[in-house]
């Protein structure tokens, strides 16, 4: 049986076929192509109330080495973990990965920390102390004056008749607390 050669045009084909191929990446140096980085956890943009976060990923290659924040995260089996402590307010972490053969990857995300208040029980506080201790806490009083013409007659000490939010209520640090003070509630 005789077998076919391939004829020159066909010859041709392949050629281009092959050309096409090393052109569009497929017979790329590996030494091109980036590490890949994943960060799952936590979301970009979260908001929490804890000190600390931990940022998890994906890697590849698996041996890939990852830095969270300038440090070495540990990276098992191509998922890597890293605690990083909070400040509170916005904290921009940054998460690069390299690999010998690559090129490094690198990617960010947000986290804010709440920094969470309760405000305490200020009935029967003059308003001085009232101002005092919400200012202690972080907070912002704005004092509103209630009474009448025997209030300012008899006189006395302004005392805190009720706030709001009500005693017990977790607030944001720099949150504004409306504070009724009478010379009698």
């Amino acid at each position: 049986m005789n077998a076919r050669r391939p004829s020159r045009a066909a010859g041709l084909v392949l050629l281009l076929v092959v050309a096409a191929g090393y052109a569009s990446g497929c017979g790329d140096d590996p030494a091109e192509r980036p590490v890949r980085l994943e960060i799952t956890a936590p979301a970009d943009a979260a908001v929490v109330d804890d000190d600390s976060v931990e940022v998890r990923g994906l890697v590849r290659p698996r041996g890939a080495r990852v830095l969270v924040l300038g440090r070495r995260a540990r990276v098992v089996r191509g998922e890597f973990r890293a605690v990083v402590s909070l400040t509170e307010g916005s904290n921009l972490i940054d998460v690069g990965a390299t690999a010998r053969g690559a090129s490094p990857a690198w990617d960010a995300l947000r986290v804010t920390r709440e920094v969470l208040v309760t405000l305490p029980d200020l009935t029967g506080v003059t308003r001085d102390d009232a101002i005092d201790r919400l200012d202690s806490l972080g907070l912002r009083p704005e004092v509103q004056e209630e009474g009448d013409l025997l209030d300012e007659l008899l006189g006395g000490d302004w005392t805190v008749c009720e706030t709001e939010p009500a005693a017990g209520s977790d607030v944001q640090r720099g949150a504004r607390i409306h504070v009724v003070v009478a010379r009698g509630c």
